[in-house]
Formats: C-alpha cells, structure tokens, sequence
C-alpha cells in the first residue's frame, strides 16, 4: 500500500469521523417507558411543571395537540407552530419510544435523526433527569389521541435544519456556565424547577447575536421579551412575594401579570407548596428579603 493511498484512508477516516461527531445521534440506549399509576402520575407533575399546555394547547383544544405561533424576530425572522404532543400515530407521538423521547427533550432530535429548532426549549430540558423525561412520557401516552394536523415552519429558504448541527456545537462553547447554586436541598430543588422543567432561562435570560443564552447573565432579562429576575431584577421581593408570583399571579407592588406568564402561573399554581418555596429559595437569597417558611394554601 502506497504513502497516498495511506494518506487518503486517514483522511477519510478523519471527515468521516467528524461528520460522525456532528451528525451522530446521541448514545441514549433503549430506555422503556414506564405504565405504573406511579410513573403516570409523577409524569402529571412534571406536565404541570413544565407548563406544557401553554405551548401545545390552544385554548378551544381539548389535549396538547399543538399549533400554537412562536414567531420570533432575532436573530433571524422566523414563525414555528408547535408540535402535537398527543399519541396519535400519524399526526402525534404515537409509536414514540423511550429513546425518542430522551433524544427530543434532551438532545434536540427527532425520531429519525433529523434536529429541532431551538423554539424548543430542549437546550433547558437536557438538564432534565431520565427519569423525569419518561415519567412525563408515561404521562403524556395515557392521553386522549387527537389528530391536528400542524403547519410547517415559515423559515427563509437557506435555513435548514442540518445547519442546527453546529449551531448546537457552537452553543455548548458559547453560552457558558450559569453562576453555581448553594449546597442547600431546598435551593437544589429550586435551580431543578427554574433551570430544568420551568426552563425560565428561555425567556428570562439574555441571548447573544445568534441567539444562544448568554448563561453568565442568567435570568437578567431581555429587552424584547421579559424582565430580570435575577437578584437585581427581584431586589426588594421577599420569599413570600415570589411564592404569591407562583401560586397567585401577584407581584411584590400588588399588580397581576397578564399574557405569557399569565398561563405560566396557571401552571405554577398547581405546583406543591414545598416546589413553589424551593422556587422562591432559589431566586431570593436569605439576604435579599426573608427565607419565612410560608404558603397561601
């Protein structure tokens, strides 16, 4: 075998092997969805959680069967229709695996391969538990099926969906790390619900040109969607204001949010007192206004 031959071998062993890097699809194994009346309702929790049927369910739908209009400005003008998340076969998740779901929540693929936009918040879900994608899994396949039928993206014609390959790569480099959290159960908890299932940071924390978080500056708000509330956005709020956010809709200056975190706090408030409090221990530090033990139930 000639030099060139030996040369060309590794050179196509080197592309081959990045494309495999780029395009592979995750190693995730064969997780089994599980049927317990446990898991089921576990999954309920976490719907509630994650307040799913803000996204997936119109108000005159009788199920999360998807269509409602993201449209975004920046970085690029863009309109996604979210998902059916119901078990229909052909227009739905039915038939869906354990696998896929662990690939779409946390990783950002679909059941063939191919890669979400990031309208879905799977860069938040991936700090999600296992257990917790399947349980919600489990969930969500006891649900009424229900055919809709959603329409496609309005995206400019260049942007295909192999391009979220890199853009994914580039994200793990460029977003960073959020600030670290104490060593406390309750503001563990908390970080889980307000990083991972609540993924606040979505709307709440500021993105850079390519629309990636900027997670340095996390829940500092952004000028074109939401307010801080980081502990300069929250400064003045006690532990029981928040918790009143959580579970009322009312601010610490006895105003009601309206719109978007309207339908956030109808999921907030089907939160446990002990998530709402660990919610609130999170985002107020002793420091910042109290750590009362408290609920309004």
């Amino acid at each position: 075998m000639n030099n060139k031959l030996i040369s060309l071998i590794i050179v196509l062993a080197i592309v081959l092997s990045g494309l495999y890097w780029v395009f592979g699809l995750p190693m995730v194994g064969s997780p089994v969805i599980p049927v317990s009346a446990d898991a089921i309702a576990r999954g309920e929790y976490i719907y509630n959680a994650g307040g799913c049927a803000a996204c997936h369910q119109l108000e005159e739908a009788e199920g999360p069967s998807g269509g409602y209009k993201i449209e975004v400005e920046e970085p690029f003008p863009n309109v996604y229709f979210t998902p059916n998340i119901t078990p229909d076969e052909e227009t739905g998740i039915g038939g869906w695996t354990g696998r896929d779901f662990i690939l779409a929540m946390k990783h950002g693929r679909s059941p063939g391969g191919g890669f979400y936009w990031p309208s879905f918040p799977y860069r938040t879900y991936t700090n999600m538990t296992d257990e917790d994608v399947l349980d919600l899994a489990a969930y969500l396949m006891t649900q009424p099926a229900i055919r809709s039928e959603i329409p496609d993206h309005e995206l400019p014609a260049w942007q295909f969906d192999f391009l979220m390959a890199g853009w994914n790569i580039l994200a793990d480099y460029m977003e960073g790390e959020p600030p670290a959290v104490a060593d406390d159960p309750q503001i563990q908890r908390g970080a889980y619900l307000a990083r991972a299932l609540g993924h606040c940071g979505e709307c709440h924390t500021p993105r850079n040109e390519l629309g990636m978080m900027v997670l340095s500056e996390e829940f500092a708000g952004s000028d074109i969607v939401s307010t801080p509330i980081n502990q300069e956005g929250l400064s003045g709020w006690t532990r029981f204001d928040f918790v009143g956010l959580l579970e009322l809709g009312m601010t610490a200056s006895f105003d009601f949010v309206g719109g978007e975190m309207a339908d956030v706090v109808e999921h907030t408030s089907q939160l446990s007192p002990e998530d709402r409090e660990a919610y609130a221990a999170f985002f107020i530090s002793d420091d910042a206004g109290g750590g009362d033990d408290f609920n309004f139930d």
